[in-house]
C-alpha cells in the first residue's frame, strides 16, 4: 500500500469569510481527501503568548505545554506545511507568529547542544507560504517588502529548523474590487502549491 503524502494547512485570520480562509478551503478541496488537514488557529483559540512556561521549555529542550505538544503531534509525519495568512504590517499576524514561537522550539524543531552545536530536525518537512497582500507587487518590490518577508520566514524560520523551502506564492491586491483578477491570482497560487505537493 502506498502511503499518502500528508499536508497540513494552517491559517490565522479571525474572519471565517476572509479571502485567507477562502484560499485555504480551495487548496483543501484540491488535495486528495484523507491527505490534508486544515487548521484554523483563530477558531481553535490557540494561545500565541510566549509565557514563562514556554521559556522553560526552550531552555530545557522539552517539557512542552499540553497545547504545544498537541500541535507538534499534529505536525509529526506531515510532509507539507502550508501557511496561508494575511500580511499585517509587512509580516505574519501575531497569532501565527506566536504559534511558531511556541511550537517550533528547542527539543522539537531543533536541538541546541550544551557545547553550542545545533541539530535541525524538520528535514522531512516542506513548508509553503501563501501571503495575502493588500498592495500590488510593485509596492512590495520597490520597498523591499517581499524580500524582507521572505528573509524573515524562509531563512529565519524554515531554513533554521531544517525544513525544505517549498513555494512562496503572494496573492497581491487582495482588497481590489476586480474580483475576476483577484480570483485568478488565488487560483494561480493554489494550483502551483497543489502541483508541487502532487509531484
Amino acid at each position: 500500500m502506498i502511503e499518502r503524502v500528508k499536508t497540513l494547512i494552517v491559517t490565522a485570520h479571525p474572519d471565517p469569510d476572509s479571502l485567507t480562509h477562502h484560499i485555504a478551503r480551495l487548496l483543501e478541496q484540491m488535495l486528495l481527501p484523507g491527505t490534508v488537514e486544515l487548521v484554523d488557529l483563530a477558531a481553535e483559540g490557540f494561545d500565541p503568548r510566549f509565557s514563562l512556561a514556554d521559556r522553560h521549555t526552550y531552555r530545557v529542550g522539552g517539557d512542552f505545554a499540553r497545547d504545544v505538544s498537541a500541535e507538534q503531534q499534529r505536525l509529526d509525519g506531515v510532509a507539507h506545511l502550508v501557511l496561508i495568512f494575511p500580511v499585517f504590517w509587512w509580516s505574519m499576524p501575531a497569532l501565527l507568529k506566536g504559534w511558531i514561537d511556541r511550537v517550533f522550539v528547542n527539543g522539537w524543531a531543533f536541538d541546541v547542544a550544551a557545547e553550542g552545536g545545533m541539530k535541525r530536525n524538520l528535514v522531512n518537512l516542506t513548508t509553503h507560504l501563501i501571503p495575502v497582500a493588500g498592495d500590488d507587487a510593485g509596492v512590495y518590490d520597490r520597498h523591499g517588502y517581499e524580500q524582507a518577508l521572505r528573509t524573515q520566514i524562509e531563512h529565519g524560520i524554515i531554513d533554521y529548523c531544517g525544513s525544505r523551502r517549498g513555494l512562496t506564492m503572494f496573492v497581491y491586491e487582495s482588497e481590489s474590487e476586480d474580483a475576476p483578477a483577484r480570483e485568478h491570482a488565488v487560483l494561480s497560487a493554489v494550483t502551483a502549491v497543489r502541483q508541487f505537493i502532487a509531484k
